[in-house]
């Protein structure tokens, strides 16, 4: 039996014609290949090269065996080519699906690191509600779908993704813009733009009220957290937002205040029940994950801010 080692010394012979050359194109020492060589003929009691004018030539009976050998780098450079293709995302579409809150400025970087590592990967987004992921997992529209809500149902398994907060955010300049903090008692005060609140997402944002036991009316109501930062933005009112939609200061003409009270909340991957996720996707979510708790920063303790702060 051959080696691979052996095929490999055997072939480098074949190109260049000569033992040095084996060597330098193998980046091994000559004597090594000479002994190796040497080690294979005794081993196949086949002489596989004769030796004329300085160089080697293969004899007739080795003919086949080298054709074999050819035939075998022939399949690894096929598989090269495959694997180097995978790596690539060549002839793939990774299809995906976010809420909003997710997909506004998360999503984005991290598709942007995801083409850098898969260059010919082709990747369709798709913006859901959350009621609308059932239907786009289910029927096979898309492989995965970040939601900041998880579902009860038996076809789907969801993955904790990253803990968010909520902010209160108000418009440049407002009252409450220098603000290092804000209570709900003081947020319901004001007109409130928002998510109906029978939404799964915009009872994320309104349960902050109920938990308080504070009546709320939100003057203006919009389907989209994007909608709900321009609203703001106008001065028609201030919001609550999770911190996702307003990192790295995608929203300019607001101020984001954190809130005195707990409001963090999870977000989920979610994935239709018994299908592995490709490697693409499996990349895109570490990737998310990361940039999303990249965010994610400790609350100080509020007997730390000053008291015009609080």
């Amino acid at each position: 039996m051959l080696t691979l080692r052996q095929i490999e010394v055997i072939r480098a012979i074949m190109i260049t014609g000569t033992i040095a050359g084996a060597a330098k194109l193998l980046n091994v020492s000559a004597p090594g290949i000479s002994r190796l060589m040497k080690h294979t003929e005794r081993t196949l009691r086949l002489k596989l090269f004769e030796r004329r004018h300085g160089r080697y030539v293969p004899t007739p009976e080795a003919n086949d065996i080298f054709e074999q050998i050819n035939g075998v780098y022939r399949k690894v450079d096929d598989l090269q080519y495959t694997l180097a293709r995978i790596e690539r995302g060549g002839g793939v579409e990774l299809r995906l699906g976010s809420v909003p809150s997710i997909c506004h400025v998360m999503v984005p970087r991290a598709i942007e690191r995801l083409k850098r590592k898969h260059p010919d990967l082709r990747i369709e987004i798709n913006i859901l509600k959350i009621e609308e992921a059932l239907d786009y997992l289910l029927l096979g529209k898309g492989e995965i779908a970040a939601m900041s809500y998880k579902l009860d149902h038996p076809g789907l398994d969801f993955t904790p993704l990253a803990m968010g907060e909520l902010l209160c955010i108000v418009p440049q300049g407002h009252a409450l813009a220098d603000r290092a903090r804000i209570s709900a008692r003081e947020i319901v005060e004001h007109p409130l733009i928002g998510i109906d609140p029978n939404d799964p997402y915009g009872r994320i944002m309104s349960e902050i009220f109920v938990r308080q036991g504070l009546d709320f009316d939100m003057a203006i109501k919009a389907r989209f957290g994007s909608t709900v930062c321009a609203l703001v933005k106008a001065g028609l009112g201030i919001a609550i937002i999770d911190q996702f939609t307003v990192a790295h200061g995608s929203m300019q003409g607001i101020v984001a205040i954190p809130i005195e009270e707990p409001t963090q909340f999870q977000t989920y991957v979610a994935i239709k029940k018994d299908k592995a996720p490709s490697l693409y996707a499996e990349t895109f979510v570490r990737l998310l994950r990361e940039e999303m708790n990249a965010v994610v920063v400790p609350r100080p303790a509020l007997d730390t801010l000053p008291a015009d702060k609080r």
